[in-house]
């Protein structure tokens, strides 16, 4: 091809163009430095998605508010609190593997696991409602989509983005994201009174209704593999979630509720001389709380391999954002000097911020969380629920993984597994990794063979989750799990002939003990749940 250069008259950008066409087939980097003669350097636009997120409050009645994230106990009773407050909202149903089709389908390639399931679950939602009728221009005007954001070394930070992409992609372009910062709030567009009002007592109830999925489930959780009836705890917990979700949306009733839920709870029948081992399960966020195709039913399908499961609450992921933020704020409180804020600073920087007050405003928040947790969780009647210590999980933590370092859990995968087989929490650890996770893949792959050479009693399994691949992945559990459950079970041995009790004589002693009702709590010596009773019933 015959090439010429010319000198472009317009803007005094040298072009190299082909001589017939005239068309410019390379434009050389416009950073030249602007003192080269005859040359002026072109100013710099950097590529800029807008996110359509402006909600007024006069959008109100109209719009329909999607979210979808957290558990269904969670997503349930989150909606419930927004409809309470006068919002119309609706909680998208749990991601499955059409949603993951759908974000492969429309998103950018290479995302992790959970930005395809998410955002395709969005899309796919918008794409039923066009079908079912209603027109384009109607969705994009009078529904709006609420989610999680963050800052930091994966994609977290890009997610709305990715939400972006994908609804432009499919015909959605202009449809309403409006993003909550884990660390600043609502994120959302000057003009007009904000449609979300985040007052004192909405805070509250949002703050209600998650403490009490965390409970709800911990209670499913504890029961459910020891139920004499199968479905009864399934039962309880679909009655439970009513109590509670009308308790929300009326605003009031709400300790009757937990006290309803309770008396559903105390009604199941169980048998806890079944034994077995306690899987602990941590990881990526999302990965380890949903509960459907993205991490493979992983909760239910160890249930059905004999195993009692425990899902890290997102009280704790709560507790671990404010353990952050008294951490770095004690951190930059040392320095010198202080750095420049606002625009064109640091977001965490101190310029005009009273550190007594922020941090006492932390601290609060560190002993309220855990004090409404404590309410609920003895309202529901679940006894002996300890929430994560988190400056000890640091602690224990920093020698192998630095506090300072961020991204998915952080130094708390770390700090959990170890904590795990240093306490008796558990008998087996499952970290969840999303494809592509890269804080994840991190931790477990790589700090996480140090830690389980240095307590040879771990029982770890790091997982990678797809959306395809579950077989593999089962058979991997399965083999760990039974190697779980052959030590649980040799140990529960070792103690009835310890204590001279036949299994036969345990099983009548335990059928009139107290031990044997569902809300009961052995005291703590391991993390299996029938070594625990065998210590309290036998007397060990």
């Amino acid at each position: 091809m015959e090439t010429a250069t010319q000198k472009n008259a317009t803007n005094n950008r040298i072009q190299l163009v082909d001589a017939n066409s005239s068309v410019a087939l390379f434009n050389p980097p416009s950073a030249l430095p602007s003192s080269t003669p005859g040359i002026v350097a072109d100013q710099i636009e950097h590529w800029h998605d807008p996110v359509p997120n402006e909600f007024t409050a006069a959008q109100r009645a109209s719009t329909t508010i999607l979210f979808a994230g957290l558990t269904a106990a969670h997503d349930f009773f989150i909606q419930s609190a927004f409809t309470g407050a006068g919002y119309n909202v609706i909680a998208l149903d749990i991601p499955d593997n059409k949603a993951l089709q759908v974000g492969r389908e429309y998103g950018n390639r290479g995302q992790c696991n959970p930005t395809y399931f998410t955002v395709g679950n969005l899309v796919k939602y918008l794409i039923g409602l066009r079908n079912s009728g209603i027109p384009k221009e109607e969705i994009i005007e009078k529904y709006l989509f609420a989610t999680i954001g963050s800052c930091g070394p994966c994609r977290f930070g890009t997610y709305v983005t990715e939400y972006r992409k994908a609804l432009r992609d499919a015909g959605f372009d202009g449809f309403r994201v409006i993003m909550f910062e884990q660390t600043k709030g609502i994120k959302q567009a000057a003009g007009g009174d904000q449609g979300l009002d985040l007052g004192l007592s909405f805070v509250l109830n949002m703050g209600k209704g998650i403490v009490a999925g965390d409970v709800i489930n911990a209670l499913a959780y504890r029961i459910r593999p020891y139920e004499v009836e199968p479905g009864a705890t399934d039962r309880a917990l679909q009655n439970s979630k009513n109590f509670i979700s009308e308790a929300l949306r009326s605003n009031s009733g709400f300790v009757k509720s937990l006290r309803k839920a309770k008396a559903e709870f105390s009604a199941i029948k169980v048998d806890r001389s079944k034994v077995k081992p306690k899987v602990s399960i941590i990881g990526e966020f999302w990965a380890m709380t949903t509960e459907g195709d993205g991490n493979y039913h992983l909760q239910r399908f160890l249930e059905q391999e004999g195993a009692e499961v425990e899902v890290q609450p997102v009280t704790a992921w709560v507790q671990y954002l404010l353990w952050q933020a008294r951490y770095d704020t004690l951190d930059r409180s040392g320095l010198r000097g202080v750095d420049k804020g606002g625009d064109g600073g640091s977001k965490f920087a101190l310029e005009g911020v009273s550190v007594r007050k922020r941090l006492a405003m932390i601290k609060l928040g560190e002993k309220a969380l855990p004090m409404m947790f404590k309410t609920v969780a003895r309202f529901m009647g679940l006894k002996g629920y300890k929430l994560s210590d988190m400056d000890k999980i640091a602690k224990v933590a920093h020698d192998y993984y630095d506090n300072n370092l961020r991204g998915g859990e952080g130094h708390m995968e770390v700090g959990k597994l170890i904590l795990n087989v240093k306490d008796k929490k558990s008998d087996m650890t499952i970290s969840v990794k999303p494809f592509g996770c890269m804080p994840s893949s991190g931790v477990s792959d790589g700090v996480q063979s140090i830690i389980t050479e240095r307590y040879p009693d771990a029982i770890f399994l790091p997982i990678e989750t797809s959306g395809d691949g579950a077989v593999n992945v089962q058979s991997r559990v399965q083999m760990q799990l039974f190697k779980a459950r052959k030590l649980v079970e040799a140990q529960a041995q070792a103690l009835l002939e310890k204590a001279k009790v036949d299994p036969d004589n345990f099983y009548k002693r335990l059928s009139t003990s107290r031990a044997n009702h569902p809300l009961h709590h052995s005291p703590h010596v391991s993390g299996c749940t029938a070594i625990n009773v065998i210590h309290e019933v036998a007397g060990v």
